[in-house]
């Protein structure tokens, strides 16, 4: 299958000072769930914003969907990729929860009948329906992330990149976003995901690009990356707490989840 996302010998930096993505090549196929890890600076929201045209790479090259990033504007790639922000009030601006769902698909020109379409649908599937006329700022926090999610997925690209998008959630809410980005992915879109939270990543993820220092230390599945105790070490990570308790016992098999956990330590020890 052709991927939908190349990167080839990517650089970047800001004008004079020195490069913050140093060499970066991976590609990513049309329907997978990926998350990119790693520590404060290590240059994966760096390297996502390459893939909506916010950054242009300064040396090497980017493809979204056959495109080539530097001869497109963001308006041209926003077709293909959705940015949801870590932040949802730095995303949000309408007086009403539809108009802020209309406004993209609004601006890929198309007609209100198209339009109304694709709110009522992103607003069910984000749990919003009903707060059509709501300011958005009178949401929840969590109803808020969920807006932002939903003004994305209205605009239908084929490819959605989510910045930290638990950070500050509680659990519940934390599930209902995993959710939503789950149905996605079943849904045929293509996930990139950047998180801190490695329970997540562990329990969500099918595979993992670790980076440090603007490089990309390891790709591969979720389970092998947190395998490798050095690497994560190198990538300032740490690992969750059921894979900390298998290094502990000693086990050879590494669980992803509490189940898993127990059901190795069930069949491995006496």
């Amino acid at each position: 299958m052709q991927p939908i996302i190349i990167v080839r010998d990517l650089w970047f930096a800001y004008e004079k000072a020195d490069y913050i993505l140093k060499g970066v090549s991976f590609s990513i196929t049309s329907g997978e769930l990926i998350a990119i890890i790693g520590h404060n600076g290590s240059g994966k929201t760096t390297l996502v914003k390459h893939f909506n045209g916010l950054l242009k790479p300064t040396k090497g090259s980017v493809f979204i969907n056959g495109i080539d990033t530097k001869q497109a504007t963001v308006a041209e790639l926003a077709r293909n990729v959705g940015y949801v922000f870590q932040n949802p009030n730095h995303q949000i601006f309408a007086d009403t929860v539809y108009e802020e769902v209309a406004f993209g698909p609004r601006n890929l020109g198309y007609d209100e009948e198209r339009i109304h379409e694709l709110v009522e649908s992103s607003l069910q599937a984000t749990g919003l329906d009903g707060t059509e006329n709501t300011p958005p700022f009178a949401l929840s926090m969590g109803a808020r992330e969920r807006l932002a999610i939903a003004s994305i997925i209205a605009m239908d690209p084929k490819v959605l990149v989510f910045d930290e998008p638990t950070t500050g959630q509680d659990h519940k809410t934390c599930l209902e976003v995993m959710e939503i980005i789950r149905k996605c992915s079943r849904e045929g879109k293509t996930i990139v995901l950047i998180s801190h939270d490695m329970e997540l990543v562990a329990e969500w993820v099918n595979r993992v690009i670790v980076m440090a220092d603007g490089v990309i230390l390891l790709d591969g599945s979720t389970r092998e990356a947190f395998s490798k105790q050095e690497v994560l070490k190198s990538a300032k990570l740490k690992p969750p707490q059921v894979i900390q308790a298998a290094w502990k016992l000693g086990l050879q098999d590494i669980p992803l989840t509490v189940d898993e956990l127990v059901t190795i330590i069930s069949r491995d020890l006496p």
